[in-house]
């Protein structure tokens, strides 16, 4: 009888067909969520001037949302370590599509706001879970590349939104951008059934058949039996899983990840909820605002693609502090104006370096972990980001009711890039191993070093 250590298969597996569908319902998720989170800045002009709102309510108004996902992350993060990250993705594709949905009914600011805040709920679980999921069955070779590709799907999703709004909104108005938010709600039953659940709850449920066709599919070319021994790690902090972020040498790394999260999410919330405002107080149509917003999330995915594959080569680390960096510059010359061709051309490095430097500082965290503590990590990461979140789109607001200068509103936004880069260089890179019987796995830049004890079904 064989001994089959579930984390090995699956870091040295090839990517195959299997990879592929798990990439293919990934990607249509977090499209659908970068939808959802883009939606509100393209309607808070008409929502402003139908609903006669001044800006700090406005910016109230987008800050619903992300309060929700606060919550949402870390509630839905930690509940996934407990009772599997496909059940959590499915409880929260149904909060955010409904919601947002029920959001083009609403028709009046309370409502509104009640409705955003439901669907923040959401919005906060769903992303750190697709990305542990995503995590848990990568090959280790190619796991930033992977999970970079899916993110990109948030930013397909944002440029999806301003482009609805410039062919729909016209004609049908502000709420009939909201509809679109519903259709994840058809696909769920064929989600459920594609999707596959992780294999540390499988082991931990005792679903063992289930783990064994799963790892068949990743690993065609092995052999597996229902009669050999899957062993898994297990780590003694499996109970209590946000101890576990500061366990093992992990509090400075847990706080400095947070720190980032913070500024950035401060950064992507506020430039996705104010840019096209912004564009227009500085004498832009809002057709054209808009195409800002489109520039904006079509360089965050170019951005991510690139830098992703330079991750997976020399680190995460050391891509993303400097990315983090010129996203600070880029938003502060964006400011002081230019040509057309210098305006998208710096826009379009600000989307790089704030979508895209979340896109990918995410992947960092859901390999810095160890698998299970994942969705807490991600989960608490995010919940904290969210906060940052919230302050993005009132101090957009704020800043914009003061009449500042449209220098000092650019400027504003880059300060965090440059904190965020500074938090992230304290970062300690650490060497990971999981002790198996006979051998030792090859060190990689993933998680903390720590001692294991192997669980055999």
């Amino acid at each position: 009888m064989a001994k089959i250590n579930t984390t090995e298969v699956i870091s040295n597996s090839k990517f195959n067909r299997f990879h592929l569908g798990l990439l293919a319902w990934c990607f249509i998720i977090i499209l659908f969520d970068g939808y959802d989170l883009v939606v509100y800045g393209t309607v808070v002009p008409l929502l402003t001037e139908e609903w006669n709102l001044t800006s700090v309510e406005a910016g109230a108004m987008g800050s619903y949302g992300l309060f929700g996902m606060l919550f949402g992350a870390i509630f839905f993060g930690t509940l996934a370590d407990r009772i599997g990250r496909k059940n959590v993705i499915a409880i929260t594709l149904i909060l955010f599509s409904l919601f947002t949905l029920l959001c083009g009914f609403a028709d009046t600011p309370t409502m509104f706001s009640t409705f955003r805040f439901l669907a923040g709920l959401g919005l906060g679980g769903i992303m750190p879970n697709v990305i542990a999921l995503l995590t848990d069955y990568a090959p280790k070779t190619m796991r930033s590349m992977v999970v970079s590709i899916v993110l990109c799907g948030y930013s397909f999703g944002g440029m999806l939104a301003p482009i609805l709004g410039i062919l729909v909104m016209p004609t049908l108005g502000w709420e009939s951008i909201f509809w679109f938010a519903g259709i994840p709600l058809l696909f769920l039953p064929f989600m459920m059934k594609r999707l596959p659940e992780a294999s540390t709850h499988l082991i931990r449920i005792n679903k063992k058949e289930e783990l064994i066709r799963i790892l068949s599919k990743v690993s065609p070319e092995s052999e597996f039996d229902i009669k050999d021994e899957l062993v898994e790690v297990k780590k003694t902090e499996a109970n209590m899983p946000i101890v576990g972020l500061f366990k093992d040498s992990r509090t400075l790394s847990t706080l400095m990840f947070w720190i980032a999260f913070f500024m950035c999410l401060l950064m992507v919330y506020g430039l996705n909820t104010w840019l096209p405002k912004l564009m227009i107080e500085a004498g832009y149509a809002l057709n054209s605002s808009l195409g800002f917003l489109i520039v904006l999330q079509g360089g965050a995915i170019v951005g991510t693609l690139i830098i992703a594959k330079l991750c997976d080569r020399y680190g995460s680390k050391k891509m993303l502090v400097p990315m983090y960096a010129l996203g600070a510059v880029s938003l502060t010359l964006l400011g002081m104006g230019g040509s057309s061709f210098v305006i998208y051309t710096l826009v379009a490095i600000a989307g790089a370096c704030t979508i895209g430097a979340q896109n990918l500082v995410q992947a960092y965290v859901s390999q810095y972990y160890p698998p299970n503590i994942r969705s807490t990590a991600l989960g608490v990461a995010s919940g904290i980001g969210r906060i940052g979140g919230m302050l993005g789109p009132i101090l957009g607001g704020f800043l914009l009711s003061i009449s500042l200068p449209i220098q000092l509103n650019f400027i504003a936004f880059a300060i965090p890039g440059l904190i965020a880069a500074v938090a992230l260089s304290f970062v300690p890179v650490k060497m990971a191993y999981y002790k198996h019987e006979h051998d030792h796995s090859e060190p990689t830049e993933e998680m903390d070093v720590e001692s294991n004890k192997m669980n055999v079904l």
